[in-house]
């Protein structure tokens, strides 16, 4: 389940080599990346290719059976792809002018593949632009406009096991609501074999204490860079902190690949990670009681990271029209509602969020987060430069946070140019 961060996180290990087929790209019918200017959307009889990147049996029965719903009361033939790798096939497919009309697009690929003309910029056409939340609105808008329609998102928030907690004297009036609540709760859980906090030692997590104090690698549009701002570095300063203190460990140093695995077999008392943990730890560690609480809030007020991506179509499809019918459907509060309990996302559209709380009570902090969590940089070539402060943030514990920031600063001002 870890995978749903892994799309936006591996999206820069394929950057280059999909360089070249992206010059390659979206000439568009009426005039490439123009059709989406004109707002007139190519129509014809040929039948849809749905391309997704799926996690697994379940989520790929759901698409397809909300696309073959979607089919037959529209009369427009449609196909789902599973896609092996998805950001490999989406650039073969751009490269040889055969694209799937309707696809997952990570936040990362967006800029790449919509500054070429590879993709339709549809969003302001879409009927229900407006009950989308805006964050996400923001992380698919690019150059201006709003390209594609977010498919459904996640965020990062406190899961704790209530266990060890109840072990370590703890009740729910002791849950973090401060960074030195956070702080002394770890302290108190570190004990038997077990460390208070373990968490994946990556910009995807520890990014959540950077927009807690202020902060983030760019600002909401990324469109400039602020990755060495006071804010990050009092964000990295207090993560070192705790690391030197022992109170947090990362995950590859208790012996495991994730937070969630750490969480589930006991290393750690409480990670950071988003709703898809819900997922691992039903069907790796269903014997572990947890509950899930909003992120303590930092000097600068509550803050997390949030994860999404939409579904992208492209400008060469020759079907644009079905393409948008079919993805207003698929965003629709009935077939969102759908996939959440299916394979766990949760809807990316304000009127769902009712009954989405009601069916899941017990995981209403991470969409709770929906007001108030930044997404992930989108600037082109910014998934290399996260690579990059990944590698560095391993050593956080020994190394001086302010040079960690500069080094991103600078690779960061370098895209920009």
């Amino acid at each position: 389940m870890r995978r749903i961060t892994s799309r936006w996180l591996a999206g820069g290990a394929v950057a280059a080599a999909a360089a070249l087929a992206l010059t390659a790209c979206g000439s568009g019918f009426g005039g490439g990346s123009g059709s989406s200017d004109t707002g007139k959307l190519t129509s014809s009889n040929k039948a849809l290719t749905v391309m997704i990147g799926s996690s697994g049996d379940a989520e790929t029965a759901a698409v397809k059976s909300a696309v073959s719903d979607w089919s037959n009361s529209s009369g427009t033939k449609a196909s789902v792809v599973a896609a092996s790798d998805l950001n490999q096939q989406l650039s073969q497919g751009f490269a040889a002018k055969k694209p799937a009309d309707v696809f997952y697009l990570s936040t990362d690929a967006l800029a790449g593949y919509a500054s070429n003309g590879s993709l339709l910029a549809y969003g302001d056409q879409l009927s229900n632009k407006s009950d989308f939340y805006p964050s996400l609105v923001k992380s698919f808008t690019y150059d201006g406009k709003f390209y594609c329609a977010p498919k459904d998102f996640s965020t990062l928030q406190l899961i704790i096991n209530k266990d060890m907690w109840s072990a370590a004297g703890l009740t729910d009036s002791d849950i973090p609501k401060t960074w030195d609540q956070l702080e002394a709760v770890s302290k108190k859980l570190t004990a038997g074999g077990h460390v208070g906090l373990g968490i994946s030692g990556e910009y995807a997590r520890v990014g959540s204490f950077m927009v807690q104090a202020g902060g983030n690698l760019m600002n909401d549009d990324s469109t400039k860079a602020t990755a060495n701002s006071d804010a990050n570095v009092k964000a990295l300063d207090f993560v070192k902190q705790m690391l030197t203190a022992g109170d947090l460990k990362y995950a590859k140093d208790l012996g495991a690949g994730w937070g969630g695995e750490a969480f589930g077999k006991g290393l750690a008392a409480m990670t950071i990670e988003g709703n898809w943990i819900t997922g691992a730890m039903k069907s790796d560690y269903p014997n572990i009681k947890y509950q899930v609480a909003e992120l303590p809030k930092g000097p600068a007020g509550a803050g997390t990271l949030q994860f999404t991506n939409c579904w992208g179509i492209a400008a060469d499809s020759p079907n644009q029209a079905a393409a948008l019918k079919l993805v207003e459907k698929l965003t629709s509060k009935d077939d969102q509602l759908a996939f959440s309990k299916a394979f766990g996302p949760m809807p990316s559209i304000k009127s769902a969020a009712s009954e989405w709380k009601s069916a899941n009570p017990d995981l209403v902090p991470f969409l709770a987060a929906a007001d108030y969590a930044k997404g992930v940089p989108t600037a082109k070539g910014s998934a290399d430069v996260v690579t990059d402060l990944n590698s560095k943030l391993e050593t956080l514990a020994t190394s001086d946070p302010k040079t960690i920031l500069d080094t991103t600063q600078k690779n960061l001002e370098a895209l920009l140019k």
